[in-house]
């Protein structure tokens, strides 16, 4: 698990990864352009996947929205959890060879955005911010979404970058941002939620990459204050490519403390069950009790896709790098289980 702390790019000459690591910041050039897994350059784009993932949580909801290029097809897609009434409203469109989407290079500079005249999302990335918009007026049956909020960020912020192999030039380039103070609004079905950076905190999971066509994953995590008042953000994750850059870490206030692998324990057939979650290095050691489950399928022949994310509570204990013991009691946050052929 090599950490990497100078800047560079991310692909050489042949399409292989110039660094395989870990880093605390976006020290790697995106230089998709490089990129060679298939042998017919024309066909290159159709494999290459891209998505800028933004969610904030409040005591009242959980609001996500997506900009995703998958090659063959693009997705926007936004939905919200009520936590009161534990009902879940989404809606998604496809845009054929993700027309109409437009990703950033990078994840800490250059605009992503969509916008067909009746929808649009953009993420906006800033020296200490990142801005979200979103204006969807047929969202809901018509009743509506629009959010325009600030996720602070400063430089010193650390998150997850991990640059992980995954065979026959293929790679899986991604930044986790954790614990981000959120202010602005949400508004859904007329209701306004007000974000104050006291109670609400953003999350990013920014991604690119060239994917085996058929691939599953595990990602869990979680932004959430402390009954002390810190800020914690939980990133694991397991299937991504070798292992060589697993991305599984503890964020408290801002900084990273990276664990070793982790394994998840789980009802495969009954994902509403208790999960346990225990790092190798015996670091983190957590239980997640599921309160709701959200399930996306898709299936265009070409590409396929189910995702499970289950919303739940994690309590448990994780060690710092200095060796300090810490305590999680009912910290909400999710477990997301993705097949996809793609």
């Amino acid at each position: 698990m090599r950490e990497i702390t100078l800047p560079g790019i991310l692909l050489d000459e042949r399409g292989e990864l110039a660094q395989a690591g870990w880093a605390r910041q976006p020290y790697l050039d995106c230089n998709l352009e490089n990129a060679r897994s298939v042998p017919l350059r024309p066909f290159q784009a159709l494999r290459l996947k891209r998505w800028d993932y933004y969610a904030v949580a409040t005591p009242e909801c959980f609001f996500s929205v997506t900009l995703a290029h998958l090659g063959y097809v693009g997705s926007v897609f936004a939905y919200i959890l009520d936590f009161a009434t534990n009902e879940l409203t989404e809606e998604t469109l496809l845009m054929p060879l993700g027309r109409g989407i437009h990703l950033a290079r990078n994840s800490d500079a250059g605009e992503s955005w969509f916008d067909n005249g009746r929808v649009r999302v953009a993420f906006e990335p800033g020296a200490n911010a990142r801005r979200v918009e979103v204006r969807w007026p047929g969202f809901d049956s018509g009743r509506g979404i629009a959010a325009d909020l600030t996720l602070h960020c400063s430089p010193e912020h650390e998150s997850v970058v991990t640059m992980t192999p995954m065979g026959g030039r293929r790679f899986f380039y991604t930044r986790k941002i954790n614990c981000l103070p959120a202010d602005g609004w949400v508004e859904h079905r007329g209701v306004r939620t007000e974000l104050r950076p006291a109670r609400c905190l953003g999350t990013v999971d920014w991604g690119r990459g060239v994917w085996a066509y058929q691939t599953a994953w595990i990602w869990a995590s979680a932004s959430a204050f402390l009954e002390n008042g810190q800020t914690v953000g939980l990133n694991m994750g397991a299937g991504f490519g070798d292992a060589s850059a697993p991305d599984n870490a503890v964020v408290l206030d801002g900084r990273v403390h990276k664990l070793d692998d982790v394994g998840f324990e789980y009802q495969r057939d009954d994902l509403m069950r208790p999960w346990r979650m225990t790092s190798r290095d015996g670091r983190l050691r957590l239980e997640f009790v599921p309160f709701k489950e959200r399930v996306a399928r898709s299936n265009l022949l070409l590409v396929k896709s189910e995702i499970h994310q289950i919303f739940g509570h994690y309590s448990g204990t994780f060690t710092t790098d200095e060796g300090q013991a810490a305590a999680l009691r009912d910290v909400t946050g999710f477990v997301e289980q993705h097949r996809a052929r793609w």
